[in-house]
């Protein structure tokens, strides 16, 4: 009787236990949420449309349990998970005690935003639909695509820091903003994001 064929052995990125980089990227997502609703009111903050595109990210990363590998722990994954849902669940209910008009006008993107849902739509669907080819090509185990996939999660979570200090920091004090620049990086962002999701799949 032949031998059943060895699988081979999957490297999780940063060695952390699977699921564990989708969990930060999703607290990163929430957190950009978070502070939004918690900002002093006298600001004049909305979440931008972009934002809701990586949430349903989020929706994803909580729909889909961490993969088993017995030699991993399961409680970093889990602990994320409840971080993200349970940090959501009480931002928004206290933004919502506190004044409930505002909070619904944080989250509903400006109308010149909206319009901008076809090419947010492209760029989410276009990273995570890349990463899938590639990980259909070059295979789940292969090297290469580990590599690739290591460094799509390190950029993410790099640029998802990169936009809350943006947002919150640099435009607020800049008076004249670029439109189209802005909509470029939020692409970007999404890109890369559904990217790793996508190679995760």
């Amino acid at each position: 009787m032949a031998a059943e064929p060895t699988r081979p052995q999957e490297y999780p990125t940063f060695g952390l236990p699977p699921g564990s980089v989708r969990g930060i990227i999703s607290v990163l997502i929430c957190s950009f949420f978070w502070i939004v609703l918690l900002w002093p009111a006298t600001a004049p903050l909305t979440v931008p449309l972009a934002h809701f595109f990586l949430l349903t990210l989020v929706f994803l990363a909580f729909a889909s349990p961490p993969p088993h590998d017995p030699g991993a722990s399961a409680l970093l994954p889990w602990v994320l998970r409840v971080l993200f849902v349970g940090g959501s669940a009480a931002v928004v209910g206290l933004a919502l005690w506190k004044d409930a008009a505002l909070t619904a006008a944080r989250l509903t993107p400006g109308p010149a935003q909206v319009v901008q849902w076809p090419l947010l739509l492209g760029c989410l669907a276009g990273g995570f639909g890349v990463a899938l080819v590639l990980r259909t090509v070059l295979g789940r185990h292969n090297p290469l695509f580990l590599t690739l996939r290591a460094w799509v999660g390190t950029i993410a979570i790099l640029l998802l820091f990169a936009e809350t200090i943006l947002q919150f920091l640099v435009l607020p004090e800049i008076t004249e903003k670029n439109p189209e620049v802005l909509k470029i990086w939020e692409g970007v962002i999404i890109a890369a994001v559904a990217a790793y999701f996508g190679a995760r799949a």
